[in-house]
């Protein structure tokens, strides 16, 4: 059935130009965005939209504009990221519900609930995480002193981490905010990196800093630095310290050795939070040397206090050939083995 082609309608409501021109897109750019992925067809004037495709297809394609739209009405620009990420939070629903006994409604109840309780406030804004996946990530975060988010590039661990952390520090939770980040070159020699400290380990913490800088704004984030209310530091340099009223993010944990994921674990002290997050398919250690990651998963998975979220590659949010490859890439891996 879900193979026969058919036509679905939808109309959007309140009549409202400003919000139907944010939903389409500049020369209907989402419209084509939503045709190139679920493969239908969608025409529309004004208001009015039908949908031509499978059943299944169309069905979603319904859901995803009526979805946009209402994300319009507190939105003035809508993203490809944005249209790309309703697409996958709604797939990956209906693949829920496929597989659970709970009826529809009750379930949009469930998720509407979790999804209001999952939003992080951020000075630029609220981020909403997408999916159950990401959604159980931020409140294991909020309810854990210790948190691993685990699993494949492009998933949202180290973002939503880094807007936890924002989160607490706006709202005073915490004092500071330390980013940790193991130095190790990814599969290739860097050579020398001239320069003071921050300078030599920025290049590892680009992508902490660029999450900030959408939250917060450059100024800001400059600002909260030199009162070192925001910290940058190589994981090797936290070796002493202890670690009170501070929220910690220790980034690429796949690549700490044994030694020095106990010692950051055992830095942490009261009104702290820290989050580690790692992908275990991407180890740059030297070869033969175990990864503090892996071995931690298993010392500390029963330990109270601790969560661990994992992720697959169902829970991407990046561009959705980086679902394929790491998909193409696990199977290939799983077959050499």
């Amino acid at each position: 059935m879900d193979n026969q082609t058919q036509e679905l309608a939808l109309t959007l409501e309140p009549n409202d130009a400003r919000r139907l021109a944010t939903l389409c897109g500049q020369f209907d750019s989402h419209i084509k965005q939503i045709e190139e992925r679920l493969n239908v067809e969608i025409r529309h004037r004004g208001n009015q939209f039908s949908f031509v495709g499978s059943t299944a297809e169309t069905q979603t394609a319904n859901q995803v504009l009526a979805q946009l739209y209402q994300e319009t009405d507190q939105q003035m620009e809508l993203t490809p990221d944005d249209v790309h990420l309703a697409i996958q939070e709604i797939a990956m629903r209906k693949a829920e519900l496929s597989d659970g006994t709970a009826g529809e409604a009750a379930n949009d109840q469930i998720d509407k609930a979790v999804s209001d309780a999952s939003m992080i406030k951020t000075k630029k804004g609220t981020i909403k995480p997408r999916g159950d996946n990401q959604q159980k990530y931020v409140q294991a975060v909020r309810s854990n002193d210790i948190n691993f988010g685990i699993g494949p590039a492009g998933t949202g661990k180290t973002y939503l981490a880094v807007a936890c952390a924002v989160e607490a520090l706006i709202q005073d939770q915490i004092e500071r905010i330390l980013l940790v980040r193991p130095a190790v070159e990814a599969g290739e020699k860097l050579g020398f990196l001239p320069g003071d400290l921050a300078q030599k380990v920025d290049p590892y913490l680009r992508p902490l800093y660029d999450a900030l800088y959408e939250m917060l704004g450059f100024e800001t984030v400059g600002k909260l630095i030199e009162k070192s209310v925001i910290e940058v530091a190589p994981l090797a340099y936290m070796r002493g310290r202890t670690l009170n009223n501070a929220f910690v993010i220790l980034d690429e944990s796949q690549n700490t050795t044994r030694e020095q994921m106990k010692m950051f674990l055992t830095r942490i002290g009261f009104g702290s939070t820290a989050v580690i997050t790692g992908d275990p398919s991407q180890i740059d250690l030297p070869r033969g040397q175990a990864s503090g990651l892996k071995h931690a998963i298993s010392v500390l998975e029963n330990v109270d206090g601790i969560s661990f979220s994992h992720f697959t590659s169902k829970d991407v949010v990046r561009h959705p050939i980086v679902q394929r490859i790491v998909d193409a890439y696990e199977k290939f891996e799983n077959d050499e083995n």
